[in-house]
């Protein structure tokens, strides 16, 4: 199990560019030889990708909420005349 942790934790330092070159260099070297963890390292990769893209429709979500509370709700009028004098 500790070592899946730290190969899960390698490969993160890895992808996130938070290992220094030549722990990274190491690591490229690794993958060259172990088509195994070439697989994982994609996979975790896809998984941040996911994880991005999630986050990302999140914020645009509440974006949207926040966007229909100030525009379309009555007590708000006064901020959103303002926005649209900034805008004139």
């Amino acid at each position: 199990m500790r070592t899946s942790l730290n190969n899960i934790a390698q490969t993160e330092a890895y992808l996130l560019k938070r290992a220094n070159p030549a722990n990274s260099l190491l690591f490229e070297a690794k993958m060259l030889l172990d088509q195994d963890l070439q697989i994982r390292v994609s996979q975790q990769q896809q998984v941040y990708s996911l994880i991005q893209q999630y986050g990302r429709k999140q914020v645009k979500a509440e974006i949207e909420a926040v966007h229909q509370q100030l525009f379309n709700q009555p007590e708000h009028l006064s901020f959103r005349q303002k926005i649209a004098r900034l805008f004139k």
